[in-house]
């Protein structure tokens, strides 16, 4: 940027910062993000690099996690010298946020994960303490292998490449002296031709895919040599960094170098820094950046706890930034303690407390995950939620969903066998009729096309999640055709992912019960991309005051529902077209039962056909696939399949319970 005048008007100019080559390699060219922010997440990036507090309120698919790590990636380029603490409140998010952050330009010897969720990473590369030691050393082998690489292109005799010492000595005494007696040489004639004919590391850089040197203009080929010369330096950096853990001998002594001094990007969970606090203090572990993703999840003690894990130095602290990024209006702080939790307050995050206090924020204001019509479920909870361009134009978010009629639908879900729900055992809530409807919509989906990892369901209850499990595990599991869904999980264990699919189960039939929290019902419409099927008790949650605006748009359309058996998976149909043929509609979950069941027994042998045609499957298989148990007819007599009850499986929904009865 530079300022000039013109006949009186002053005037700034403007020039885009050109990145350095790095060397005429291609694993060379650095990674870049190719995500179009939106102007509130672009404010949101430059408030992040800023010195202190920012808040970013992040609806449901506005895009938090990216905007956490371009600015993560930002502070990383922009202060090298400086170090970040990542923190989240589940491993989930975690390795969410740290697979986006390897997919940019962040060299991996800088990436340290802290805790037992690595695991779930889905990478082959070792994130862990002894992971990264083992990169380490690896990646050493590697560089010193073409340092011996490059002293045989200069036919220097000697063991230059053994460690990693004898390597800076050579850079210094060989490679060194070769550049600068080059550049002196280049200088004096500025010669196009000898730009390439002096060039002392013509042999190393032989097995480049085209030509060095162009020869067209004396500065670029000047600037191709600048490339390779950084590479050249760039390896012999990496060296001397990994030159500690030569001298470090013991794997304990590394992995606390490691810790305290290589790593730039450490992340871990607010439980991990809760119960590893004391070891890092005593370590002199050190940051200079904190970000905070899921920040209205996290209790205002898990809060305070990563920023108190370094000592001051001469009474200040190194922390430059706080970066807070959540939601508060999806679900708080989980409080098992009842005193707690009412009395005390203490279900509110430190996040949402700031919020209320009138600190200012920075607020994303552009989804990109949900439909349109889906995002209007939840969107009417937030000042301000708009559609990105790219829902209306992709053909996925066009199109309808294949076999039903409507994209998003609510079922109202009579009794069955004069049941509606039901309580094995104190607060712990199921409802067989809701269950067997939500499986017979996973079996239909599957029957027509659709992956299995594409579909979740989810219920708002443990006892409800058991028994749909267990009615999965009896009726999908052992058929290959079918299979189990992605995922059978209860909505707060859902916050944080997404499926383009959603069966939903609200379960109670007495009392709307803990659903009455706006929060979890904003998570639980805006779990689904694509499509989301609520079964629930219509005339219950109907007349609920807190739910009405979400159940207003449910109610616009039938009750019943609506399929289209003619058609398969992925749909040509656009979304507000009607279908050739008319809608067969499902009274109740026996007529949805029988229809199923039909529907896989007059369509087996060509969904054992395609089925064959995909897999080599093993004889059990087939066995599995023609003997399967289900799809089975549905009786009045059907009884309610057995599933795990006990203390165990009471949790924090009790507290709710009898705090809203009261």
């Amino acid at each position: 940027m530079s300022f000039r005048s013109s006949e009186g008007k002053e005037e700034i100019l403007v020039t885009p910062y050109k990145i350095p080559s790095r060397g005429p390699f291609s694993s060379s060219l650095p990674r870049q993000n190719n995500i179009p922010f939106t102007p509130a997440q672009v404010e949101a990036i430059r408030s992040g690099l800023q010195p202190g507090l920012t808040l970013v309120v992040g609806p449901p698919g506005t895009g938090k996690t990216d905007v956490a790590v371009q600015i993560i990636s930002c502070i990383y380029h922009n202060w090298p010298e400086q170090r970040t603490l990542i923190i989240t409140h589940s491993n989930q998010a975690l390795n969410q946020l740290f697979e986006k952050i390897m997919q940019l330009d962040v060299d991996e010897r800088h990436l340290l994960r802290l805790g037992h969720g690595e695991e779930s990473l889905e990478t082959e590369k070792d994130f862990s303490r002894y992971g990264r030691i083992n990169y380490v050393l690896s990646k050493r082998l590697e560089l010193l292998q073409e340092v011996e690489r490059l002293q045989s292109s200069f036919g220097v005799p000697g063991d230059v490449a053994y460690t990693c010492e004898t390597a800076g000595h050579f850079f210094l005494y060989q490679v060194h002296v070769r550049w600068q007696e080059y550049l002196r040489k280049i200088a004096e004639t500025r010669d196009v031709q000898n730009v390439s004919k002096l060039f002392p590391f013509t042999a190393f850089f032989a097995d480049t895919a085209q030509p060095l040197f162009k020869g067209e203009s004396y500065e670029a080929d000047v600037e191709t040599a600048q490339s390779c010369w950084r590479y050249i330096c760039r390896l012999f950096q990496q060296l001397e960094e990994f030159r500690p853990f030569e001298l470090l001998r013991s794997g304990r002594d590394r992995v606390e170098y490691l810790l305290v001094k290589e790593a730039k990007i450490i992340a871990m969970t607010c439980t991990h820094a809760a119960l590893r606090r004391r070891e890092l203090v005593q370590l002199g572990f050190h940051y200079d950046n904190v970000l905070m993703e899921e920040a209205a999840q996290i209790l205002e003690i898990e809060t305070f706890i990563p920023l108190l894990l370094q000592e001051p130095q001469d009474g200040r602290t190194r922390l430059k930034r706080w970066i807070m990024i959540g939601d508060h209006h999806q679900l708080p702080p989980v409080v098992k303690n009842l005193a707690f939790q009412k009395y005390s307050n203490m279900e509110q995050s430190l996040f949402t407390r700031l919020v209320l206090l009138g600190v200012p924020t920075v607020d994303l204001d552009m989804q990109g995950r949900s439909r349109p019509s889906l995002a209007r479920l939840y969107s009417w909870r937030y000042k301000k939620l708009e559609n990105l361009p790219h829902i209306a134009q992709l053909p996925a978010f066009a199109n309808a969903n294949a076999g039903f009629l409507y994209e998003y639908q609510l079922i109202d879900v009579g009794d069955f066998n004069g049941v509606g729900e039901s309580s094995p055992s104190p607060h712990f809530y199921q409802n067989l009729a809701e269950a067997e409807y939500a499986v017979a919509i996973y079996t239909y989906m599957r029957l027509i096309g659709y992956p299995a990892e594409k579909i979740s369901i989810l219920t708002t209850y443990n006892g409800q999640k058991y028994l749909l499990r267990d009615i999965v595990r009896r009726r999908c599991s052992d058929n290959p055709i079918i299979g189990e869904p992605r995922k059978v999980t209860t909505v707060d264990k859902y916050q944080g992912q997404q499926n383009d699919y959603v069966i939903l189960s609200l379960v109670r039939t007495a009392t709307v019960g803990h659903l009455r929290d706006v929060r979890r019902l904003i998570v639980a419409m805006s779990r689904a991309r694509l499509g989301l099927y609520v079964l629930a008790r219509l005339s219950l949650f109907r007349n609920c005051f807190e739910l009405t605006p979400t159940f207003n748009i449910l109610c616009q359309r039938p009750q019943q529902l609506a399929l289209i058996p003619d058609e398969s998976w992925p749909s040509q149909r656009k979304l507000n077209e009607h279908p050739r043929t008319e809608p067969v509609i499902i009274e109740d979950v026996i007529h949805m039962s029988n229809f199923v069941y039909e529907f896989y027994r007059i369509n087996f042998d060509t969904l054992k056909m395609n089925w064959l045609a995909k897999h080599q499957p093993l004889e059990q298989e087939i066995t599995a696939m023609e003997e399967s148990e289900y799809p089975e007819e549905v009786t009045e007599k059907a009884k309610q399949p057995e599933v795990e009850t006990g203390e165990k499986n009471i949790d924090f929904e009790i507290l709710e319970e009898n705090a809203l009865q009261k």
